[in-house]
This record gives structure tokens, C-alpha cells and sequence, in this order.
């Protein structure tokens, strides 16, 4: 006879199914707007500095989310610093550092490991390990043993986790479950498959709540790990954490709501697909600005080249409009706010009178690289690179009108 464990009565809803045909369109619609945008992610070359920017702001912003869900109080700027080696924080917030320093060493060292060419294995030791790591040199309560399974009964916000009893046989059935062949990417379907074991690794961790602490950054660890090894960029691999840090409340409601509907994972499956889709069009966006920075600067050297003009007043020019030319500084400034945008355009007008500087904006304006608001101030005309953008009907266009023969 089958043996009957106590989670089957306390927690029925933990049965390790997904009916993909019970998906509704707009969620598939989401997953395949995800393949796509995580594909153009990973194929778009970046500029060096903009690249490194990208990896850091969102290892930032995945390391302070995965804590500050659990009442880490370090702020974005203060996880920067620790990654910097720079954060100096009192003795009394030091475990807060501790904290964030744990989940950074995770992140890049699984990172590190899979761009390595290293095979990941998603085991119930590889699990254990992550909650070691989360709880590495943190103080706890006596019955927690950082990587072990829990012994004692663990709630949080009302929620009881699984019977301790059942922990090693439910974490068993959850890896075997996440590495059954319909969760690996393919050629059809690209990530859409991990992206779904992804989170719902998260949602059965929550719901098991294996460890006596920690449980939350494992499982946002877990699911991390199930995104690169899919080939999930790593800026984008973070949005999910990010997403359920910046929506807490609804986060909880509605892992409160999975568990009360009998195990409906399809309403979390939606509210995390929305969350991970919204921050990749962010960062597509970022990504496309910065492409649009470098056919500006293409342009320029080009208007410039055929300009005329001595190489030296040519060299000066160029730099003053690339100065000009960053998104926080294209409002419309004064010659002599625009002379002291950076220490580099102080520096190249030092020697030099305001007559100059108007007179290269000028010439910087009939060129088109510039354009004057009628009240002596200039910006960058950017916005002059749309133009080479495929031609299409913008939403605020009307549509156009077809004659009748």
C-alpha cells in the first residue's frame, strides 16, 4: 500500500502538476514576449561601460530585493557600496552587511559557474547548500542548522510550512519534479519552460518552507539558478526578485491565495509573468537608448567630418556636443551652464572667451546637432537619430484614411 504522509492532508495542494492547457493566452502571450526580449538581450552588443552598468545596477537591485523582502533596511545605494567594498556601517547593522554580502557571493559564484561551462545539477543538496550559504556567518535561533532540513513546525504571515517530517521527501519530489524533461529549454520553445520551473520553484519552496530560516532567499536563489542555466541574461535573471520585493503585498497575497484555492498556480504563474515582462521592456528600453547614444555619436563624428574647419576647432566641437549629448543632460542650458556640464568642457573653455563657445553652438546649430529654444539656451538635438529609425504608425498617429475606387 502507498504510504500516506501527513502534507497530504495539510497541505493537499502540494501535488507537483502544472496543466499547461489550463494557461491562458495572455500568459502564453507574456512567455513568448519574454523568449523574445530575453533573446534580444542576449544578442545585443553593449558598449563596455554600459554592459558593466547593467550588471551591477541589477545584481544591486537583486541582492537588496532578495534580502529587504525578509527586513534587510539596506537601501539600493548601500548594496552598491558593499559589492564596491566600500560600505562602513556600525557594529550594531553589521549582520545587515552580512546579509547582502552572502547573497552577492551567491549570485556571482553561480554565475561564475555556469559561464564556466560547469554542469548544474538541481539537487536536494544543491538546495541545502544555497540555505548554508544564505545563513553563513548570520547568528540564529538554536534549532536552526543552516543547510539542514528543520525538525520543528515554521510559520510566517499565518502560513504553515509543510510537516518537518515530510520536508526531505517533498524537496526530493520538488527537484525531480523541476528537472523532468518538459521544464529543459528547447529549440521551439527557448526559455519559456524554465522560466515557468523558475517560478514555480519559488512558489513551492514558499509553500514547503523547508528550513528552519531562510527560506525565501533559497528559493530566490533556486529560481536565479534555473534562469542562467536556461541562458537567461544575468541583468534580467534578478527582475523576478525585484518584481516581488517592489509588489510585497500583492507577493504575499498571492501566495496566500495559491495555497487557499487548492493549489492554483496558474493566477501566480500570471502576476509573476507580468512583473518579469514589465522589467525586461525596462531594460530593453535602457538597451535601446544606449544604441540610439551610439549612432548619435556616429552621426556626429560624421556631420562633423564633412563640416570643414581646422582639426583642432573640429576635435572641440565634437567633444562639446558628445558632452552635451548624455539623456541627464539634454534640457536646454546657457552657454555658461553648458561650459561647466563636466570638468572637461571647463577645462576645454577655460582659455577660451564665451564668444567661442557660442560660436561653436551656432555652427553646432546649422549643422542640425543643436537647436536653440529662442531664449539664448541650446541642448543636443538628439532626437534628430529617430529619424532613421524604421518608418511606423506611432499609437497617436490617426489611421490613415483608404479611398474607395
Amino acid at each position: 500500500m502507498p504510504v500516506t504522509r501527513r502534507y497530504e492532508t495539510s497541505h493537499p495542494w502540494l501535488t507537483f502538476r502544472l496543466d499547461a492547457e489550463k494557461i491562458p493566452a495572455a500568459v502564453w502571450i507574456l512567455l513568448g514576449e519574454a523568449r523574445s526580449k530575453c533573446e534580444h538581450l542576449a544578442g545585443v552588443p553593449l558598449q563596455p561601460k554600459t554592459a558593466q552598468m547593467l550588471n551591477q545596477v541589477f545584481l544591486a537591485k537583486g541582492v537588496r530585493a532578495t534580502t529587504a523582502i525578509e527586513g534587510n533596511t539596506l537601501s539600493e545605494d548601500q548594496v552598491r557600496q558593499q559589492i564596491d567594498g566600500t560600505l562602513h556601517l556600525p557594529p550594531s547593522k553589521q549582520y545587515l552587511a552580512q546579509e547582502v554580502q552572502n547573497i552577492i557571493e551567491a549570485f556571482n559564484g553561480l554565475f561564475r559557474e555556469i559561464l564556466s561551462g560547469q554542469p548544474f545539477a538541481l539537487t536536494v543538496d544543491r538546495v541545502c547548500a544555497f540555505n548554508a550559504q544564505v545563513l553563513r556567518n548570520l547568528d540564529t535561533t538554536p534549532e536552526v542548522q543552516p543547510g539542514a532540513l528543520r525538525t520543528h513546525s515554521v510559520g510566517v504571515m499565518g502560513y504553515r510550512g509543510a510537516p518537518a517530517e515530510d520536508c526531505q521527501h517533498l524537496l526530493q519530489r520538488l527537484v525531480d519534479w523541476l528537472n523532468d524533461p518538459s521544464f529543459r529549454p528547447d529549440a521551439e520553445h527557448g526559455v519559456i519552460k524554465p522560466i515557468l520551473a523558475a517560478i514555480l520553484s519559488h512558489l513551492y519552496l514558499a509553500w514547503i518552507h523547508p528550513f528552519g530560516d531562510g527560506n525565501g532567499r533559497t528559493a530566490r536563489l533556486v529560481e536565479f539558478a534555473i534562469l542562467v542555466t536556461a541562458g537567461v541574461p544575468m541583468p534580467a535573471a534578478h527582475l523576478l526578485s525585484n518584481h516581488y520585493n517592489e509588489t510585497r503585498s500583492e507577493y504575499y497575497r498571492q501566495l496566500d491565495m495559491a495555497s487557499r484555492s487548492g493549489g492554483d498556480v496558474i493566477p501566480f504563474i500570471r502576476y509573476a509573468m507580468q512583473g518579469f515582462v514589465d522589467g525586461l521592456r525596462d531594460q530593453i528600453n535602457l538597451v535601446r537608448d544606449q544604441q540610439l547614444q551610439v549612432a548619435w555619436i556616429n552621426f556626429v563624428y560624421d556631420r562633423l567630418r564633412t563640416a570643414g574647419g581646422g582639426v583642432a576647432v573640429v576635435k572641440r566641437r565634437r567633444e562639446l556636443i558628445i558632452e552635451m549629448s548624455p539623456p541627464d543632460r539634454r534640457k536646454a542650458l546657457t552657454p555658461e551652464e553648458i561650459s561647466m556640464l563636466s570638468p572637461h568642457l571647463a577645462k576645454l573653455y577655460a582659455e577660451r572667451t564665451q564668444k567661442t563657445l557660442r560660436r561653436d553652438l551656432n555652427e553646432l546649430k546649422n549643422l542640425g546637432l543643436v537647436v536653440a529654444d529662442g531664449t539664448g539656451r541650446f541642448r543636443a538635438c538628439v532626437e534628430t537619430i529617430a529619424a532613421f529609425l524604421p518608418a511606423r504608425k506611432s499609437p497617436e498617429m490617426p489611421a490613415p484614411t483608404v479611398r474607395q475606387e
